[in-house]
Formats: C-alpha cells, sequence, structure tokens
C-alpha cells in the first residue's frame, strides 16, 4: 500500500490520499481534538516508502479519542494506561494513539515518568530528528508538516541525530543506541558523529535494558537489506563487545586467502568479522530467513578459538565447525532467541565445510548420502550459506567455487532421485524390528535399526522395505551375539 508523497523535503504541506487518515482527521474535528499523524508513518511516506501502520498525536486525553475511534469503526481498543497510550486493530492495518506528552528517567530504569505536554515536547521527546516530524490531520491545517528539528532535512542527508543533546537521550532510554544503529542499517543512512560518539561513550548503559529488547532490534538489523552497515556500526561502538562478544572477537583475526599467485598470497590475510559481514550480506541478496542470515553470522564463530598458523600453509581453524555448532545453543540462551530454532542454525554451522569437501570425484556415493541425510529437509539452505561463503575478490576464484558448488549440486540431485534421502529414516521401524524378532524396546533395537541406515547410506542395499527388511534377518544375528557379549564384558568389568 503506497500514497502519494512530498515531490521534496522543504515544502510546508503533504498530499495524504489515505483514507484513514481523511477520516480520523474527520472524527477528530467532529469531537474538537487536535491531531497529527507522527513518527515512523511520516518518516516513510516523506521517503515514499509503503506505509500501513499510523501512529496518532492527540493534544489533549489520546486514550478517550481512542476509544472514540475504536467506537467509530466498531473495533476493540487495546489501553496501556501507564505509557498513556491505545492501540486498534483494523483488518490488516494497525493503529496507535497517543496524547502529547513530554518523559523524565530514573537513572536505572529505561521507563519514562509521563506528563502531559505540548506538541513541541512530545516532538522533542522522540528519538531521532527524522521521527520527530509531524503532520496535522484537522481539516483546516490538513497536511500542514511540523519539523522543529530539521528532520527532513536529515531525511534528504541520510542522517540520524537525536532532536536533543545525544548523550542526554540515550542516558534516557539506552536502547535508542540499538535503534539508532537499526534505522542506520535499514535506510542506509549516516549516524551523525556526535550522535555517533555519544553510542560509544553511552555503550554500557545498554545493560539497563530487557535483553528481549535488545534482542527484537538486532534481528531487524538482521533482516535489513544490508545487515553488515548494522554489524559494522555495533562494532565500531563496541556494543558488539557487550551484546555479541564471540561476534566482536571475530575482528583480528585473520584468515590466510587464495591468489593466483601463491608467493604473494603466502602473508596475505583477511579479517574473519570483515568476510562475515559480508557473507552475511550475500544471503541478504538470497534469503529473507532471519535464521540462515544468523547462521551466516555464526559460521565462523569459533575460529578464534580453534585459530593456529601451520608454515607452509598458513592460518588454520581446525574444528571450528564442530565447536561452533556447539556454541550456537549458549548464544541463542543468552540472547533469548527461540530455542527451536537453534538446532536449525547449530545444524548449518556444523555441516558448512562439508559440501566443498565433496567436489573431489573419487567422493564416493555414501559420501553425498551421508550429507543429504545430515542436512536433511536444510540441505538447499546449507549450499546458499556455502556459496554465500565465497567472499573473494579473485574473479578467477570465485568462477572456481561457484562451478565446484555446481558440481556438488549436481551430484547430490543424482544421488536423490536415485535413492529418495531426503528426510531420510530407516524403511524398517522399530517396532517392526521388535515384532519380527520377539525382542523388548532397549539399545539391541537402536543398534538394529542403525545397521539398517548405515547399510542404506554405504549403498550396500537400495532405500526400500523390502531389501531392508531383508537384510535384517540376514544379520540379526551377528548383531545380537555382538550385544550380548558386550554387556557380558562390560558385567565381567562390572
Amino acid at each position: 500500500m503506497t500514497f502519494p508523497v512530498a515531490k521534496n523535503f522543504t515544502e510546508d504541506r503533504i498530499e495524504i490520499k489515505d483514507e484513514l487518515v481523511k477520516t480520523v482527521g474527520k472524527i477528530a474535528d467532529e469531537n474538537k481534538f487536535e491531531a497529527y499523524v507522527v513518527g515512523g508513518y511520516v518518516r516513510d511516506l516523506l521517503l515514499g516508502k509503503e506505509v500501513k501502520d499510523v501512529d496518532f498525536l492527540v493534544i489533549g486525553e489520546g486514550l478517550k479519542f481512542a476509544k472514540i475511534v475504536a467506537k467509530y469503526f466498531g473495533k476493540k481498543v487495546t489501553v496501556y494506561a501507564q505509557f498513556r497510550t491505545a492501540m486498534i486493530m483494523l483488518d490488516d492495518r494497525k493503529i496507535e494513539f497517543v496524547g502529547a506528552r513530554k518523559e523524565s528517567y530514573r537513572k536505572d530504569s529505561r521507563k519514562p515518568i509521563v506528563e502531559d505536554g505540548t506538541l513541541d515536547d512530545d516532538l522533542a521527546r522522540r528519538d531521532f530528528t527524522i521521527n520527530a516530524i509531524a503532520v496535522s490531520i484537522n481539516e483546516e491545517t490538513f497536511g500542514k508538516i511540523i519539523d522543529p528539528f530539521n528532520g527532513r532535512e536529515d531525511l534528504k542527508n541520510k542522517i540520524i541525530r537525536t532532536p536533543l543533546d545525544p548523550e542526554r537521550t540515550f542516558d534516557d532510554d539506552p536502547l535508542r543506541m540499538m535503534r539508532a544503529i537499526r534505522f542506520a542499517s535499514q535506510l542506509e543512512f549516516q549516524i551523525e558523529e556526535r550522535t555517533f560518539e555519544a553510542i560509544k561513550k553511552m555503550k554500557d548503559r545498554i545493560s539497563i535494558v530487557s535483553q528481549e529488547r535488545i534482542t527484537d532490534e538486532f534481528l531487524k538489523i538482521m533482516m535489513s537489506d544490508k545487515p553488515s552497515i548494522g554489524l559494522k556500526l555495533m562494532q565500531e561502538t563496541s556494543l558488539m563487545r557487550i551484546i555479541l562478544p564471540e561476534v566482536a572477537e571475530l575482528e583480528g583475526t585473520e584468515q590466510r586467502t587464495s591468489s593466483e599467485d601463491e608467493n604473494t598470497a603466502r602473508y596475505h590475510h583477511k579479517d574473519v568479522f570483515q568476510h562475515t559481514c559480508q557473507v552475511v550480506d550475500n544471503l541478504a541478496r538470497v534469503t529473507d530467513n532471519v535464521w540462515l542470515r544468523l547462521a551466516g553470522l555464526f559460521h565462523d564463530i569459533a575460529k578464534p578459538r580453534t585459530k593456529a598458523f601451520k608454515e607452509g600453509v598458513g592460518w588454520t581453524f581446525y574444528g571450528h565447525d564442530i565447536l561452533g555448532a556447539k556454541m550456537v545453543r549458549s548464544i541463542f540462551r543468552r540472547m533469548k532467541l527461540p530455542l527451536d530454532k537453534s538446532k536449525y542454525v547449530e545444524k548449518l554451522v556444523r555441516l558448512h565445510l562439508r559440501p566443498m569437501a565433496l567436489v573431489d570425484e573419487s567422493v564416493t556415493d555414501s559420501a553425498i548420502r551421508r550429507l543429504i541425510v545430515q542436512a536433511g529437509e536444510d540441505l538447499d539452505d546449507l549450499i546458499k550459506l556455502c556459496r554465500a561463503d565465497i567472499t573473494t575478490r579473485n574473479p578467477k576464484l570465485v568462477q572456481e567455487y561457484s562451478r565446484n558448488y555446481d558440481i556438488v549440486v549436481q551430484r547430490i540431485k543424482e544421488v536423490e532421485e536415485k535413492d529418495r534421502l531426503r528426510a531420510f529414516k530407516s524403511p524398517v521401524n522399530g517396532n517392526e524390528i521388535m515384532q519380527a524378532l520377539g525382542l523388548n524396546p532397549g539399545p539391541l533395537v537402536g543398534r538394529l535399526k542403525k545397521a539398517i541406515e548405515e547399510a542404506i547410506l554405504e549403498g550396500i542395499i537400495p532405500n526400500d522395505h523390502d531389501k531392508a527388511f531383508e537384510y535384517l534377518m540376514k544379520i540379526k544375528d551377528k548383531i545380537i551375539a555382538e550385544y550380548e557379549q558386550g554387556k557380558k564384558e562390560e558385567k565381567h568389568i562390572g
């Protein structure tokens, strides 16, 4: 949904053809309220971006006006009395109301003490100049722009700055530091120098903000068209060291990169943090899946902890894939990210080196089968991550690596078509094994089932129920005998 926008950032009025806004303006006139649209709605309208949700600012009793509007539309109003705000859902649009107010803060809390205020008070309390622009919706002054902090000029120049002293702004509400970076990343704007320096100085204040609010802003940064803007700003302001120290540690960790000339490449290194930012940007160009983007952010997370220099080879990071996967869950817990998504990210981090290892023509089908089974339904995402991991500036190497992945994808396709392995599991399940062999539930059943799966992966038998059952009957006596012998040895040692 888009609406006509101002032709430039210096006009005194803006044309709004949004029928919802016009209707709310008429309700305001009929009930003698002075009302405005403010915040992100005005900002995005001026930028020509799609606008849907609307913030209304009312001089006087904002909650009373919200109830009048809700009654007009026959909708329920949700009131947040502590913050003097109200919200109404109209189909797929969310509209919010607030009475003009001024705020003050205690040193140990980002929850404001709210008092009635003027329009100027309300605009002054807002986070950034680009969000401190109001537009009248009353008939007499409809479309008139109120911009006391030159927010339109900052929109024109692509600048993020605070209306008031930035140190005071961030001291009052430290989450605004993350919001500054988020807007810079989403809009691809620059943070004004004083504002940027204030974030560096006030960074430790972020500790009073709830993890959930920080994580919400971080995920919005990760969903930007170019997340590296926000990631680099977090690093430059040292917020990254507080919020995601594992990512911050990537800076300064060097890795040898390839070159056409091995002599010049020998001691040429590439910073892992910069590489990681590029990987995330590469993924952002091909997917909106934030969890896949996070896998890109975390894929080399263990390199600082596994780094070693080997003469003639360069920097090595043996086992960083395995250790990195183990680190993911603790990060998810600390960041209060959904743990059900952690397994997906862990898997991709753990497997991100595997596809390139399968390029060699001597690699067997069984190795391909194991990758297919281990990646399961996430195999396509794994390949996207691997392709995004190509960050060399050497066009010949880009072409070579891309061609190698094409080879792996083709081999995967051939094996999949032959063996039907995606979401693989034994065609003979545990219940059937117990019934056929008269066994009770226990480790032996799992061992027999595992033997069938291994035989399929090694290409000894096809992924077929009858062939698998036939194989079970062939190997059961040997597996059972080995299991019983193992139990006897354990008992003897005990």
